[in-house]
């Protein structure tokens, strides 16, 4: 259900398990759903990096509510997403201290266009991808981003005014108290930058195999963190197993000592996560700039397609979201996003056209049009 939420001034829709295709026009709002359930999943829009385009024009705030089977329990979860203030949360109707609280209780993977950013976009995109897999697999990390947000924002805030006090003429700023806001960065740093180090070691092989299934003909696939602690990063740290965070947290600390003068005179923070990167090749050579269009496209698909893989071998069935991407590919492709659909517990398929659905997964159909939904007969 949602209530405010984009175009929808209200939507109540039941699936069934299996497929289900939504088809409409384009601008008629069904991708709008699609991305109420992603945001219920990982707190997060595929499409926008901020809550406010989520609230419909003229409202004050959106609400998205969904009733899930989680870890052979009942849930219903709801998020208020408003503008200007702090979003709530509620679970079985009941509120919760914070929105994190409900992170993974919908588990899902989300493939839509915006994807190719993955492979040809900025860095931003991967390390976001990284993280909302990672909530997605231990919802406690969702603290764990945010903490390291947080403090991450308040370094940055002394750095500039710390930086200005050096300069002639300068103001105050309280450079005595840095050294305790970097064992805060240190800290939640090294669980974040650990974490993402031993996912990337347990995601790998699942895109490596996906990215085989739907591109046989083109090389070999490589997925690498890199660190913006570069050769300072620990041995132990991208070893195979688990990574060591002690390790990671007196690196990133020995990193911020030694960067300390050029982060005064730039007024920014040059070392933790939010300066890492997910390095992807094909057949040796780095996804970025050498790969084709179609090369691309399967190496989105498959790191999709890994993550779903990866999610269900840790025993989380997600619910597959496909949101107009069957438009979008080749042939083999679509068989291959097909045979994978048809393996899940529950998919969602969005469409302009029925024609642009593979056949065996026409499923459940609801037809999406003048900003209503109705399950067709």
């Amino acid at each position: 259900m949602v209530t405010d939420f984009r175009s929808w001034e209200h939507a109540e829709l039941d699936f069934e398990p299996g497929v289900a295709v939504l088809i409409g026009s384009n601008g008629q709002g069904k991708t709008n759903l699609i991305e109420a359930l992603g945001y219920l999943s990982t707190l997060g829009s595929h499409r926008v990096s901020t809550d406010a385009p989520l609230i419909r024009q003229d409202a004050e705030r959106a609400i998205v509510r969904s009733t899930v089977v989680h870890a052979g329990r009942e849930l219903t979860v709801e998020l208020e997403i408003s503008a200007g203030r702090a979003n709530r949360a509620r679970l079985n109707r009941s509120p919760v201290p914070r929105p994190r609280d409900v992170a993974g209780v919908l588990r899902s993977v989300l493939f839509a266009p915006e994807d190719l950013a993955l492979v040809r976009g900025d860095p931003t995109q991967r390390r976001r991808f990284l993280d909302d897999l990672l909530v997605l697999r231990a919802p406690r990390l969702a603290g764990v981003q945010t903490d390291y947000d947080k403090v991450l924002r308040q370094r940055v805030a002394l750095l500039k005014s710390a930086g200005a006090a050096r300069r002639p003429g300068g103001g105050g700023g309280e450079l005595g108290t840095l050294d305790v806001w970097d064992g805060h960065l240190a800290r939640h740093g090294a669980e974040l930058l650990g974490a993402r180090l031993d996912l990337v070691t347990e995601l790998a092989p699942h895109v490596a195999a996906a990215y085989r299934a739907v591109a046989p003909e083109s090389g070999a696939v490589g997925l690498e963190y890199r660190s913006s602690l570069g050769a300072a990063l620990p041995e132990g740290g991208q070893a195979t197993g688990k990574a060591d965070v002690a390790l990671l947290e007196a690196a990133i600390l020995a990193e911020l000592t030694r960067m300390r003068a050029a982060e005064l005179e730039r007024g920014v923070c040059l070392v933790g996560p939010h300066r890492d990167d997910l390095d992807l090749d094909v057949g040796g050579m780095p996804a970025k700039g050498y790969a084709s269009h179609g090369e691309s496209w399967s190496f989105a698909l498959a790191l999709r397609l890994g993550s779903y893989q990866l999610l269900r071998a840790v025993g989380a069935e997600p619910v597959l979201l496909l949101d107009d991407v069957f438009a979008e590919l080749d042939t083999r492709r679509r068989a291959r996003l097909a045979e994978v659909a048809l393996a899940a517990e529950q998919v969602l398929v969005t469409a302009a056209v029925l024609a642009d659905v593979p056949a065996e997964l026409h499923g459940i159909r609801f037809d999406v049009q003048d900003g209503e939904v109705h399950r067709a007969r």
